[in-house]
């Protein structure tokens, strides 16, 4: 019976495995699936095709999620913002960890392949495979890792796309375009507020190298600025109209604007706002591209 007890996953405190998936990251990944299922959809919404396609991108979110904190155990146990996940805790054994995020990522990618199709399985996978295998490694040698992390937090509306009609298209391209340049003032945002605890544990964010914050505002100033052109590509194509347009023009220079106020105080505080800006930036602008396609 110890034998058997030492192999089997402690789902004795749930909370805790919760706590793994992180629920904030795991919830943007399905907006944004979401999205990309609905505005990839040709025909009429096929609603038990989108539920099984956020069952298994979710399951795969949520077990990445797990598999980063296995292998950042030790740096996270450093940093006092992620002190308190399970494993610096002790609340759950690595051992446990490890094998219900595997468990979640084949289970969810299965799932995809069985029930959706082979493209969107691949995608969740490949979202996986290269935020674990190289964002993760690469956080503690290069500020490139932001850039290359971009990669794979950009593909769920891809997962979404593909889901809904099999293929990628322009469309889907100019989605992931959108996440991709979303994601530098969002997470330089995050890193200037805890370049401390970065530091500390020994990752290269691109503020722990850059005290005085010039390349790290310069390049929130920069990427907002892309973010406003590239997304009004969606009416350019034909995918939105101008409802759509007006309102991403509107919402890209309020993000432009708040980037360019932080910049020139460069406190905490006013990264926080930036940070809450961008949390509210990309839904916004995901529920108007919905909106305008049911206006049409």
């Amino acid at each position: 019976m110890t034998t058997l007890r030492a192999h089997a996953i402690d789902f004795e405190k749930p909370w805790a495995y919760v706590v793994l998936t992180k629920p904030d990251v795991t919830f943007l990944v399905v907006i944004t699936t979401v999205a990309g299922f609905y505005l990839g959809s040709r025909a009429a919404l096929d609603w038990a095709l989108l539920a099984h396609t956020l069952i298994g991108t979710t399951l795969v979110g949520a077990g990445t999620a797990a598999l980063n904190q296995y292998i950042e155990r030790d740096m996270d146990a450093l940093m006092r913002r992620t002190a308190s996940r399970p494993l610096p805790l002790g609340t759950l054994q690595p051992a446990d960890v490890l094998r219900f995020g595997a468990a979640l990522v084949i289970i969810g990618s299965v799932w995809l392949a069985i029930a959706v199709n082979a493209l969107s399985a691949l995608l969740a996978l490949a979202t996986c495979l290269f935020y674990l295998g190289l964002y993760t490694p690469l956080k503690t040698r290069t500020t490139l890792a932001t850039a290359v992390g971009a990669l794979p937090g950009a593909l769920p509306p891809l997962i979404g796309w593909a889901a809904a009609c099999g293929h990628l298209s322009a469309g889907a391209w100019i989605l992931f375009a959108i996440l991709f340049f979303w994601q530098f003032p969002h997470f330089f945002a995050i890193a200037w507020m805890y370049r401390e605890d970065y530091a500390r544990a020994g990752i290269r964010m691109l503020p722990v190298v850059d005290p005085t914050g010039d390349a790290t505002f310069g390049q929130i100033v920069a990427t907002s600025a892309i973010l406003v052109p590239v997304a009004l590509l969606p009416s350019v194509i034909g995918m939105s109209g101008m409802r759509y347009f007006t309102g991403a023009l509107i919402l890209g220079m309020l993000l432009l604007q708040v980037s360019l106020w932080t910049s020139r105080s460069r406190t905490n505080v006013r990264a926080k706002w930036l940070m809450h800006a961008t949390v509210a930036h990309i839904p916004l602008l995901l529920l108007l591209m919905i909106f305008d396609k049911v206006g049409r």
